[in-house]
């Protein structure tokens, strides 16, 4: 019987890796495929031709004529992706550098209204983007910082979830060591460089990667707060593609994946853990 449950289990599992994982071979496939394979394959659902719309896993003629068009000749492409490595590193640095302390200050410190702050901490998490874009909108012109990188950049640093993600690994921290370190003389900024952030590097680094991902793939804000097309990051290049040049946008998407993929593989450890450390101590 336990034999059993653990084939069906991995099965299940396997199943779901499968579907999950689709996207992702759909478009490594298709990144490989010929313009008129693709036009054949998708063409009765994006240029509504007759028959029915098919794919093939590995392509019947395989080429590299679109991933070196992309590579050699659309300087738009390099534009946007620069945009985005930009966005993304600025924006995971002022995370880091805001949040920490925040994160510090609400995991050791009991104030009047820490709870209360904790809990507007975790509504602001939990608020999409459509609900705070008018008032983002509104600030950003008054500063006239709109249709410029920072009128994306800023709004993401003050971001509450890494702030989440943090707190819980330095309420971790035992304040058993915290005593000790103050029973030797030291204060309160010590405590915070010299033992918080070295036990806490997971949190952080789980940050880090979640907060690059997001960045990396954001479309709203870059949509809603630039309106000159060469700031756009690479995740506004992709809707401009058609049918007609379908092979291109697939190379396109597969060369966005590969910035994401490389970060996420680098910290994995330190990302599950972070997740897991988020799911116990909620």
């Amino acid at each position: 019987m336990k034999r059993l449950k653990t084939t069906l289990r991995f099965a299940v599992l396997s199943v779901l890796a499968a579907v999950i994982c689709f996207p992702i071979l759909f478009a490594v496939s298709g990144a490989f495929m010929q313009q008129w394979e693709l036009e054949e394959n998708l063409g009765p659902v994006l240029a509504q031709t007759e028959g029915m719309a098919s794919w093939n896993l590995i392509p019947r003629a395989p080429s590299l004529a679109s991933l070196v068009e992309l590579l050699m000749d659309t300087p738009q492409f390099f534009v946007m992706f620069w945009n985005s490595l930009k966005l993304a590193c600025c924006i995971v640095g002022g995370q880091l550098l805001m949040g920490m302390p925040a994160a510090w200050s609400l995991a050791r410190f009991r104030f009047p209204g820490s709870r209360a702050v904790s809990m507007i901490y975790l509504v602001l998490m939990l608020m999409p983007f459509q609900v705070l874009m008018f008032p983002e909108y509104l600030v950003l012109d008054q500063m006239g910082i709109l249709d410029t990188h920072g009128a994306v950049i800023l709004p993401a640093v003050f971001s509450t979830f890494p702030v989440f993600i943090m707190q819980r690994f330095f309420a971790g921290i035992p304040e058993e060591i915290l005593e000790a370190a103050r029973i030797d003389g030291a204060g309160e900024l010590r405590l915070f460089l010299h033992i918080g952030l070295p036990l806490g590097a997971s949190g952080t680094v789980s940050a880090g990667i979640l907060g690059f991902l997001e960045a990396w793939n954001m479309i709203e804000q870059p949509m809603t707060f630039l309106k000159t097309k060469s700031l756009w990051p690479l995740s506004l290049f992709l809707p401009q593609i058609t049918v007609k040049d379908a092979a291109f946008g697939f190379t396109a998407a597969l060369m966005m994946l590969v910035p994401a993929v490389l970060v996420f593989l680098s910290g994995q450890e330190y990302l599950e853990q972070g997740i897991a450390a988020a799911a116990l101590k909620g």
